[in-house]
């Protein structure tokens, strides 16, 4: 086990990722089963929600690129606010045309977001806690070209898309966890 120490700049950015990284983890799980309970069909409710997480995702990059001093390249999550929020506007045009145009949607999205938060996460290694944010952004990519090839399904459904929250949720909570040394002044 290392004693290094970090820089206080480093401290204070993973004190505040740590901070964001538990409100995403809650967010994810709340709007998870939320929108599990009304994914069987495409309705008002269910498109709402489909657009809600992107916008949360704007939010979140928001505060990240507010408080974040060190360790990341802003330009990245300029990035993921400009792909999220063409995401949520995309995801309310496709939910007129169906469940099918919906998947590709998400499925783009998710492969482009995860991009961007595998290589936010290399970048930030040094702060500590990043593995599973880039096993997570790995995850993630993975999973939208699942979600574009579903859409070809004879019955395909937006269930595996809220399901996909869950396993963002696990890794932000275990990621604000280890973030915690990190943000006292040691290293994660």
């Amino acid at each position: 086990m290392s004693t290094t120490t970090v820089s206080p700049v480093i401290s204070q950015t993973a004190s505040a990722l740590r901070r964001l990284y538990f409100v995403r983890a809650a967010f994810a799980v709340v709007w998870a089963a939320l929108t599990m309970a009304v994914a069987g069909e495409l309705n008002l409710i269910t498109a709402v929600l489909f657009v809600i997480y992107p916008l949360f995702d704007v939010g979140a990059a928001v505060y990240d690129l507010r408080s974040s001093r060190s360790g990341t390249s802003p330009a990245l999550l300029y990035v993921n606010i400009a792909v999220s929020t063409i995401t949520a506007i995309g995801l309310a045009v496709a939910a007129a045309s169906g469940i099918p145009a919906m998947l590709v949607v998400w499925g783009a999205w998710a492969v482009v977001a995860g991009v961007v938060q595998l290589i936010v996460g290399v970048n930030r290694r040094r702060m500590g806690g990043q593995w599973p944010m880039i096993f997570s952004g790995g995850l993630s990519v993975l999973a939208g070209g699942s979600f574009i090839a579903s859409a070809g399904a004879v019955d395909p459904s937006l269930a595996n898309a809220a399901g996909y929250a869950i396993p963002g949720a696990i890794f932000f909570l275990i990621s604000a966890i280890r973030l915690g040394r990190a943000a006292k002044g040691g290293r994660a």
